[in-house]
């Protein structure tokens, strides 16, 4: 099964389905009985300011007629590169990106996915890889049109020492899946995974990460937060493996959502395999609705409730925002958090 190869081919029937177990809360066969044609050349001229403009010193944009990109940093050099994926008009397109960050050196990648109001299809596959020594942190803002139909899946493969960390917010789409999987090596190498997703009206997001520890001394952190209401619903799929022999993991994994509908919907599956046995693992998945107490205490302070409730779910969601390790990257994502909670 392959996404890009069914876009390529014009084959609905390629497409995953609920018949498979991994995508069976985002299922494309069902939706998609016709796939749209081949995207054309896209005119980025009218292209407004991205993001992360004033941060980055370098950009690369995929869009019709720029499918593929190639970013390297040297050894032990530094780089703050943006990435935007750019869907237009009712129309299938695929891309692919590969990252290469070699011994010793830095990257802060920046990546946005912009869509326009048409019934687009976009698929777009990464593959990151650090060598030994390694930082990276990915910064992810997801901003797809109401209509629009987004997988971007990304293959993480770590050297010994290395370090990624992951920020990905969201606001969903039709459909839409964010995926990641991590080849973890352990030696002293350190992953975090984050995410939060605001969704409203129909939208659907699903979160799904897969981290397999390969060998001694690997550290995983992963954090999810969300809120929906409407009819939205969000899917959260986080699978963490510890392989035998991978003694003295530590990973950590949790998910939590509020739902400010009846009619909303959140499914979550956190797993652990583990087949080593000198390991701490943990994980932990709560879904329910705003403390209504703390509502309370915070209106008979004299808050309108509106504003109340704001205030309670910014703090919710705020967290991911303050894991971020470049602090610099923080204000751009708050403001998109705070803006879509305004709304």
């Amino acid at each position: 099964m392959s996404i890009a190869s069914a876009l390529k081919a014009g084959d609905p029937a390629q497409l995953p389905s609920k018949r498979d177990e991994d995508w069976r809360w985002t299922d494309l066969r069902g939706l998609l009985r016709v796939l749209p044609p081949p995207t054309g050349p896209v005119d980025l001229a009218g292209l407004p300011r991205g993001a992360f403009d004033g941060l980055t010193s370098e950009t690369h944009i995929l869009a019709g007629g720029r499918e593929a990109v190639e970013i390297v940093v040297p050894a032990q050099d530094e780089a703050m590169v943006a990435l935007r994926i750019v869907s237009r008009g009712e129309a299938a397109f695929s891309a692919r990106a590969s990252i290469r960050v070699e011994r010793g050196a830095k990257l802060r990648l920046f990546e946005t996915y912009e869509g326009d109001s048409a019934a687009y299809v976009t698929h777009v596959g990464l593959e990151i890889v650090l060598e030994e020594g390694a930082a990276v942190e990915r910064i992810v803002l997801a901003a797809d049109g109401g209509e629009g139909v987004l997988v971007s899946q990304a293959q993480v493969t770590l050297g010994a020492r290395a370090e990624y960390g992951q920020t990905v917010v969201t606001s969903g789409a039709r459909r839409q899946r964010l995926e990641t999987a991590v080849d973890h090596p352990g030696a002293d190498a350190s992953v975090r995974l984050d995410g939060a997703y605001l969704l409203a009206g129909k939208r659907h997001a699903d979160l799904t990460t897969i981290v397999r520890h390969l060998g001694v001394d690997g550290t995983t952190s992963q954090l999810a937060k969300g809120v929906v209401r409407d009819q939205a619903r969000a899917i959260f799929q986080g699978r963490i493996v510890v392989e035998e022999g991978a003694d003295r993991t530590d990973a950590r994994m949790g998910h939590h959502a509020l739902i400010l509908s009846d009619q909303a919907e959140v499914d979550a599956r956190p797993e652990l395999l583990i087949h080593a046995d000198d390991v701490q693992c943990a994980h932990g998945n709560t879904i329910g609705r705003l403390d209504e107490e703390a509502l309370f205490y915070m209106c008979q302070r004299g808050l309108p409730e509106a504003e109340a409730r704001g205030l309670l779910i910014d703090a919710f969601v705020g967290e991911v925002a303050d894991r971020i390790w470049n602090e610099a990257a923080r204000e751009p994502i708050r403001a998109w958090l705070a803006e879509r909670l305004a709304g």
